[in-house]
């Protein structure tokens, strides 16, 4: 019986749920175990050798290589897991939050200390706000992630 998920229905939000923690399972515990110097730089000196001792899908391997924070997100990430990743390549937290949403750093600071993104139009899927789908560097939604 699946459960009712009505928080699917929020534009630019991936809720990481009962669901999102299995699927993400394997590539949350490789970005754990970044925590450790000797693992960061075996990862760093082979990224694909240290990615493929690890259960992770071949699409979630392919999007660590690639940086690609919302799309390791949609396939089951944890931002604060993910977050070891930016810290291995040397990258801030906000460095990598403004990568995911198109901005520079600076520009994703200013947003932020100016009060976040407006609730107008990013209330559900559908409306016309700037956390829309359509108006993300991801493109439109691919579905539910």
């Amino acid at each position: 019986m699946a459960l009712n998920k009505p928080y699917l229905d929020l534009p630019g939000t991936t809720i990481f749920d009962a669901e999102q923690s299995r699927k993400g399972y394997w590539l949350n515990q490789f970005c754990m175990s970044l925590m450790k110097a000797d693992n960061r730089a075996r990862f760093k000196s082979d990224e694909r050798g240290y990615l493929d001792e690890w259960a992770m899908s071949e699409e979630q391997k392919q999007a660590v290589l690639d940086r690609d924070l919302n799309r390791c997100i949609a396939l089951g990430g944890n931002i604060y897991f993910l977050a070891k990743i930016g810290a291995t390549d040397g990258k801030s937290f906000q460095q990598m939050a403004g990568s995911m949403t198109g901005m520079s750093e600076e520009e994703y600071r200013d947003m932020m200390l100016g009060g976040g993104r407006s609730a107008e139009g990013n209330r559900y899927l559908g409306e016309d706000g700037d956390a829309q789908p359509q108006h993300q560097p991801q493109g439109k939604s691919k579905g539910s992630n």
